[in-house]
């Protein structure tokens, strides 16, 4: 997949029958939260139950799969879409709190366990997802690694609370 799907690109898939089956007032909120990965597909049962939203089911299914996600959510990093720019790793608002080298691409030089990203053999890794702004408190909902990824190789899933 590749940039996350806008909240309208959602909702021209979805029923719009305003049912409020799936809890949300209506469609535009169950979309808002789809996209903010804070409900699953499943929820909207019309999808799922009425044969005339198979073709918009298969659609949503594929901008949306169903990742199993433990906790609250996370960093999901595709090795085969990493170009190991490094831009994670500058980017990352803890990489750079906690390590100079990275604040200019350059790093780190030695090992660091409080890291969230570093590049090892090309390739970025998560380290240590719980230095994530998602994580730390104070709980932000932090999408900077995703949104500066060229690869598309980045993804958060899950949500934090307030967001």
């Amino acid at each position: 997949m590749s940039k996350k799907p806008s909240v309208m690109e959602a909702y021209k898939l979805l029923p719009k029958t305003n049912c409020k089956k799936c809890g949300e007032p209506n469609c535009m909120g169950f979309a808002i939260k789809l996209v903010g990965a804070k409900v699953k597909l499943d929820k909207c049962t019309p999808l799922f139950e009425e044969p005339k939203y198979a073709a918009n089911l298969k659609k949503l299914q594929e901008l949306f799969p169903d990742e199993e996600v433990e906790g609250e959510g996370g960093i999901l990093l595709d090795p085969d879409k990493c170009t190991g720019c490094g831009n994670c790793l500058v980017a990352c608002p803890p990489n750079a709190r906690l390590c100079d080298e990275c604040k200019v691409g350059d790093g780190p030089h030695k090992e660091f366990t409080d890291l969230v990203f570093k590049i090892k053999n090309g390739k970025a890794e998560v380290i240590n997802q719980q230095k994530c702004r998602r994580f730390e408190p104070p709980i932000l909902a932090c999408r900077v690694c995703e949104t500066y990824c060229f690869g598309d190789a980045i993804r958060i899933v899950g949500f934090v609370k307030g967001e």
